[in-house]
């Protein structure tokens, strides 16, 4: 089974963001970049199919410049077999992102697509639901449990809904986009960080492809949320609460 896994470049969770003085975007000059953390989630999930035998290749893409390889070679550092890089710079919407992989699939003929069910820069949560419904694979979203049926044709996806679980049965070739509750992922060892310097990268851009990564959407501006005011406020009395909750918090 050919496992075809989709990762994205993102800000590190760990810095602090900051919006650039004229609001066009958020500044990312000498800004650490990693993986987002929902797409290690599905890297992990991949490796660990592969280990246990069910997958036989695992392959990691990514979209976005050729720093962007970066964040190949940590997925194949973790596990994966061989990278496809997308060179692209400028935002990518969902739409585009979605199309560039259904015709990677169409070439690579997976039998499983796992993706992260958002990245932390855009939170769209949207490519995995489109690519479905481009290559008209079956999906399992938000899997927080997943588990190769016994006749290795059909996938069971256990995700998370606001009432608790939901179990689907999916026939493969299908799509699944990760929770944060499936694994944890590993950390890459020294020798496996080495091993990936020598794994292979294809390299193709959304002209090859034949798709269109021009956005019908405009970016007006960018702020920062407002800053907290202060915390506990003492009172001395009932109508001094009052006041505050009608003049100031404006909830009465």
């Amino acid at each position: 089974m050919k496992v075809l896994v989709a990762v994205k470049r993102v800000v590190d969770f760990n810095v602090k963001v900051r919006v650039k003085a004229d609001g066009s975007g958020v500044d990312l000059a000498n800004v650490k970049m990693a993986m987002n953390p929902f797409c290690e989630i599905a890297v992990e999930e991949a490796v660990r199919l592969k280990e246990a035998g069910t997958a036989t290749e695992v392959v990691a893409v990514c979209m976005g410049p050729e720093a962007a390889r970066e964040q190949i070679r940590t997925a194949l550092a973790l596990g994966a077999d061989r990278g496809i890089l997308v060179k692209c710079d400028g935002e990518l919407q969902p739409l585009a992102v979605a199309k560039m992989l259904q015709r990677i699939a169409s070439d690579e003929k997976p039998d499983l697509i796992i993706l992260g069910k958002q990245s932390i820069d855009s939170d769209n949560n949207q490519v995995g639901q489109m690519l479905a419904a481009l290559c008209g694979y079956p999906q399992g979203t938000f899997a927080c449990r997943m588990e190769l049926a016994g006749d290795g044709k059909r996938i069971e996806v256990a995700r998370e809904i606001d009432g608790g679980e939901q179990t689907v049965g999916l026939k493969l070739p299908a799509v699944v986009t990760t929770d944060l509750r499936l694994n944890e992922p590993r950390y890459a060892s020294l020798p496996n960080i080495m091993k990936a310097k020598q794994k292979p990268i294809a390299e193709t851009t959304p002209a090859d492809l034949g798709v269109d990564i021009g956005s019908n959407l405009k970016t007006l501006s960018v702020a920062p949320p407002p800053e907290r005011g202060g915390g506990v406020v003492m009172v001395e009395s009932v109508a001094e609460l009052l006041d505050k909750l009608k003049n100031e918090a404006k909830v009465l």
